[in-house]
């Protein structure tokens, strides 16, 4: 039988080595929400195409003043008393611009630390 091997490192390396193992190099939960706020901004861009242009397909034949938008798409139909036909729901258009800030913000921050951990 052999006997157990006794660790020879002090209480203060043991403590360092766990707290460069802890701090992770990348910021990698940066890149998660990125990635997570770019999949919602992809979304929400489908939809309002598929809207715009599949389910109101037929407003242009149909309606007399057609406005178009093209960024987020949306083809609507205004009548004469004011009211549009065809429109985007207001929280899917918010949803649109705010996931696309947060990616934006959020990959300059992941840029940023991430450049800077390398000239560490």
């Amino acid at each position: 039988m052999t006997p157990p091997q006794q660790d020879t490192e002090s209480g203060a390396e043991a403590d360092a080595r766990a707290a460069t193992k802890a701090a992770p190099d990348r910021p990698t939960l940066l890149w998660g929400v990125s990635l997570a706020s770019m999949g919602v901004f992809l979304a929400t861009w489908v939809l309002l195409w598929l809207n715009a242009y599949v389910i109101n397909d037929d407003l242009p034949h149909t309606c007399h003043d057609v406005r178009r938008q093209s960024f987020p798409p949306e083809v609507a139909c205004a009548s004469v008393n004011g009211t549009l036909t065809g429109a985007n729901a207001g929280w899917l258009v918010a949803l649109f611009f705010a996931s696309l800030v947060v990616s934006v913000l959020v990959v300059g921050m992941s840029l940023a630390v991430a450049t800077a951990v390398r000239r560490r």
